[in-house]
């Protein structure tokens, strides 16, 4: 067996309106969802996780309730994807003239750990109103320093370990949940160590395929 034969888990913060909740025992809204494992995680204690790669993508969609489950394109960052799109009065979605939408996704590829520390991959898909949560992430991992014999250094992101909880937020269109997240410290087990910077290696080398669902399954239902 090889990539193309696993499915790897989305790790998913639950709404009001996300399909799990009503359908799998025990989910509520603000709580953390394994989609291949079915573990949900309690919000407010959170999940422990080590980040291993990061990717930004523009992702084209269809119509919602149009398309055929699978995006229509994914755009690398580097895309000039946004200067052909335009909005829509009272909406902050980024629509091509086709009629199809473009959604600024930040993809955290991470080594999940359960109680015993024993890591598992996960991919933590970010958007709309979460990038902002996207972006101190990755400022929290870049700030992170340690001592060398050279001096003080950035370690890889795979070196540490997170916490993420949810937090109830709102805005004058509405209420959601969103992401929190918190630096526990270095990773001390070697094994995980290994298998975080092994995922990242197959992250950064193309190995590690998504795929991304219809957002109108599984859209984290927040206003933009």
């Amino acid at each position: 067996m090889n990539q193309e034969d696993f499915a790897l888990p989305f790790l998913r913060l639950l709404t009001n309106t996300s399909p799990e909740v009503g359908e799998v025992d025990g989910a509520m809204p603000g709580m953390i969802y394994n989609s291949v494992t079915g573990q949900l995680f309690d919000g407010k204690k959170g999940s422990l996780v080590v980040p291993t790669a990061y990717v930004r993508q523009y992702i084209e969609w269809a119509p919602r309730g149009t398309g055929s489950g699978a995006p229509v394109a994914i755009h690398p960052s580097t895309s000039d994807i946004l200067s052909k799109t335009h909005r829509e009065q009272g909406d902050n979605q980024d629509y091509l003239d086709s009629g199809n939408y473009i959604e600024n996704t930040a993809n955290h590829y991470v080594m999940v750990l359960d109680d015993a520390c024993v890591p598992s991959p996960a991919l933590i898909v970010m958007k709309s109103t979460q990038l902002k949560k996207s972006r101190k992430w990755n400022s929290m991992m870049m700030s992170v320093k340690l001592p060398g014999k050279n001096g003080l250094y950035t370690p890889p992101m795979y070196s540490q370990v997170y916490r993420l909880t949810t937090v109830g937020e709102s805005n004058d269109k509405g209420k959601w949940f969103g992401w929190e997240v918190e630096r526990v410290g270095s990773v001390e087990d070697q094994g995980v160590y290994a298998a975080a910077k092994a995922f990242a290696m197959s992250v950064n080398s193309g190995e590690v395929k998504v795929k991304h669902q219809d957002e109108s399954e599984v859209k984290e239902t927040t206003p933009f």
